[in-house]
């Protein structure tokens, strides 16, 4: 059975601007000439205070995340601000993790220093590739030089730091992919998030598919490059804990566990989701996209939320499975089925079983490595 455990509370802070918008990136992101960050911060703390007196029950958090957009363009007093008042509010667990991405092009020592100044204990550097001609065709600003430039500033500075790296990309060969996975091992970080390329709706990169001027890898390369990734991987001692997240023992990304565990978030700033109890109710909280309108919304009514919605038992428990297989712990049944009246068709579970996809032990659900190369497909069964 699935070891029970506090699935915890998180913050998420969306930081929404970028030196430039990358044409695979559906994230929440805006190019910006000018930048207000003392308006921003205020506007964040704003929104935090009016979310935090909402919640049924303020308790510790156990991570606080920055992400983007480029959290590294942040100045670091306001990386100071959003902290202090989030430990002001919540409290802060002993040994927390507070995480803050980086671009290569945004690295430097001093600004570094500030985050570890301000509190942040975890840097995740988005590389994305080892190869200059891939990165350009990424929309990367960064070259190969600069990108590991920075990760080595990074780990002088910091003593737990995310490699970030994109693979399968079109052309892409397996020896290719091996040689960066191999580079990249040599760095010798904690935690690696290793993703396949995928085309997002909504992206250049998936007009230019549309329209045949670019084309995703073969899925059977793919595949073989997601199975020699998770062997080489747990060779060296990174195994894989969620589909794409590699770590070594005890050095997962402690906020990432917060989703995948179904544990409640608050999310701040333009664009940025949180799922929290409020009410007696579970929320799922959504604010605007847009920094401008988000930034006017906090400022006449102290929030920028858009959406405030309860999420239905049914709901919860779909969620909770949907995010949990992703995990390699697997889900706790009992706990699904607790949410809800949603009961699994055991026979559904059998035959996902039978054909490699799933294993079940008593009320622990797990996908297995072959479930995993094809998981929306197992949950769409599983769910059907």
């Amino acid at each position: 059975m699935a070891e029970t455990r506090d699935p915890g509370f998180a913050l998420y802070v969306h930081w929404p601007f970028c030196l430039s918008k990358c044409p695979y990136c559906d994230f929440n992101s805006h190019v910006r000439t000018r930048i207000d960050a003392d308006s921003y911060e205020t506007a964040v703390l704003r929104e935090l205070e009016t979310v935090a007196a909402r919640l049924d029950k303020r308790k510790p958090l156990d991570s606080i995340f920055f992400g983007g957009g480029t959290p590294s363009l942040m100045p670091g007093h306001v990386v100071q601000s959003i902290i202090a008042r989030a430990e002001q509010l919540f409290g802060l667990k002993p040994g927390i993790e507070i995480t803050l991405e980086a671009n290569p092009t945004s690295a430097d020592a001093e600004r570094f220093r500030a985050y570890r100044a301000a509190g942040v204990n975890r840097v995740s550097l988005g590389v994305q590739a080892l190869n200059d001609t891939d990165l350009k065709a990424l929309g990367r600003l960064h070259s190969v030089d600069e990108a590991l430039a920075a990760v080595a500033m990074a780990q002088a500075v910091f003593d737990r730091v995310s490699f970030d790296l994109i693979y399968a990309r079109p052309d892409q060969t397996l020896e290719a992919w091996q040689a960066e996975l191999e580079r990249a091992l040599t760095f010798g970080c904690q935690h690696y998030s290793l993703y396949q390329l995928t085309f997002e709706e909504g992206t250049p990169f998936h007009a230019m598919l549309q329209r045949g001027s670019m084309h995703e890898l073969d899925v059977e390369t793919a595949s073989t490059m997601f199975e020699v990734t998770q062997a080489r991987m747990a060779q060296a001692g990174l195994p894989a804990y969620e589909v794409s997240n590699y770590a070594r023992p005890d050095q997962e990304s402690r906020h990432n566990l917060v989703y995948w565990r179904y544990g409640e978030y608050v999310g701040v700033g333009p664009g940025a989701h949180g799922r929290i109890v409020s009410g007696g109710h579970r929320i799922a909280s959504q604010t605007e996209k847009n920094p401008e309108l988000w930034l006017r919304r906090v400022t006449e009514r102290a929030d920028g939320m858009v959406a405030w919605d309860p999420v239905e038992p049914e709901q919860q428990s779909t969620e909770a499975l949907l995010m949990g297989l992703r995990l390699m712990e697997g889900v706790d049944l009992e706990r699904i089925e607790a949410m809800s009246a949603l009961r699994l068709d055991p026979r559904r579970i059998l035959a996902l079983e039978q054909n490699g996809f799933l294993q079940q032990d008593r009320k622990t659900l797990k996908a297995t490595p072959k479930g995993r190369l094809v998981l929306n497909a197992v949950l769409k069964e599983l769910l059907a």
